[in-house]
């Protein structure tokens, strides 16, 4: 897979992040402002604004890919990224809110190298700031009386409940040891696919594209959405803990279901049955198991496959990104931010 950043018709993935994180936050911190006393605290810790105390500090707030991608698709049909401010602002709140309950759903304790929200505030208070974070979502992109807010805003929650079916897919894989690959790949089109592909469909429309651009654009980033859990799912058994911020092994300490691990235990192979025994045994897993487990995931199969879905997926994402639009900056630039969310150390 072709990882360069740079290129001489645009600006580098990471340059297009930067831009993008410093125009969101510019609206979102006064959007933010607006949230109830309490359900603001919480946000602004998850933002990484500032501490548990409400002391501001300097940390991560991720990497704002999902905004990007909507100021660059508005850009990409010939509008402009002011233009898609809102729906930007819209689909991060959206995001955060998935990621606070997430946390909460997966017990996960650490986020971006710091304490999750529910394990700093309590259970409850966070999964409160989350349905907070969405609310705030909708009023965003309702807001400010653009001819094309009440579809936009349809769009946005057809979403918004394809996200949610792919989040209840994913936790009632927890209790099942039956769960097939395309089931698991029916789950991830929804739990991640369905924002991307609706970043870039929103900021098409935001941007005044065609019908065709719109669907094209909202095909990409639902086929880069699917790609980037991929290899979410690979950093989750593989990643370094200093780049994911997330303890090693901590895809397999849970046993999820992620997609390497079913396509491992799907394989039909001895290391797959072996996998199954070590993945449903009561008993928790020690530092030894987490190992032998993602040696059995990489014996399976499992690690190879879906680098190889990711790649295609990729490919694919990128054939739709160039029939979306002439030859532009702004497309030049989606291509690079699909390659750098699709990289294996990001």
């Amino acid at each position: 897979m072709t990882t360069v950043e740079v290129t001489a018709e645009g600006r580098s993935a990471r340059e297009v992040l930067a831009w993008s994180r410093e125009m969101v936050e510019a609206a979102l911190r006064p959007a933010a402002d607006t949230l109830p006393a309490s359900m603001r605290h919480i946000a602004g810790y998850h933002f990484g604004w500032w501490d548990e105390h409400g002391r501001p500090v300097a940390t991560s707030g991720g990497k704002a890919i999902r905004p990007a991608l909507v100021l660059l698709s508005a850009e990409a049909v010939g509008g402009s990224a002011d233009a898609a401010l809102r729906p930007a602002v819209a689909v991060e709140l959206a995001h955060d809110f998935s990621l606070i309950h997430d946390d909460v759903m997966d017990g996960d304790r650490v986020r971006r190298h710091r304490p999750t929200a529910w394990a700093v505030f309590g259970v409850s208070p966070a999964i409160l700031a989350g349905d907070a974070l969405l609310t705030l979502a909708f009023e965003v992109l309702a807001a400010g009386e653009h001819p094309i807010a009440a579809e936009a805003t349809r769009a946005f929650g057809a979403s918004i409940q394809e996200l949610l079916e792919g989040q209840s897919a994913d936790v009632a894989f927890e209790g099942r040891r039956d769960v097939v690959l395309a089931e698991c790949l029916a789950m991830a089109v929804g739990k991640t696919g369905a924002l991307l592909g609706c970043a870039c469909g929103l900021g098409a429309l935001f941007g005044g594209g065609s019908p065709e651009q719109v669907e094209h654009l909202r095909a990409f980033g639902k086929d880069l959405g699917l790609a980037f859990q991929l290899v979410d799912d690979l950093l989750g058994i593989w990643g370094d803990p200093v780049v994911t911020g997330k303890p090693v092994y901590s895809d397999l300490r849970s046993r999820k279901k992620s997609l390497p691990v079913v396509a491992a235990l799907t394989s039909g192979t001895p290391a797959g049955r072996e996998l199954a025994g070590l993945y449903h045994r009561e008993q928790p897993l020690s530092d030894a198991d987490l190992v032998q487990a993602a040696e059995l995931v990489e014996a399976a199969g499992g690690r190879s496959w879906s680098q190889a879905q990711a790649d295609e997926l990729l490919a694919r994402a990128l054939q739709r990104l160039r029939l979306a639009g002439p030859a532009s900056r702004s497309i030049v630039e989606l291509g690079a931010l699909a390659r750098l969310a699709t990289r294996r150390d990001h």
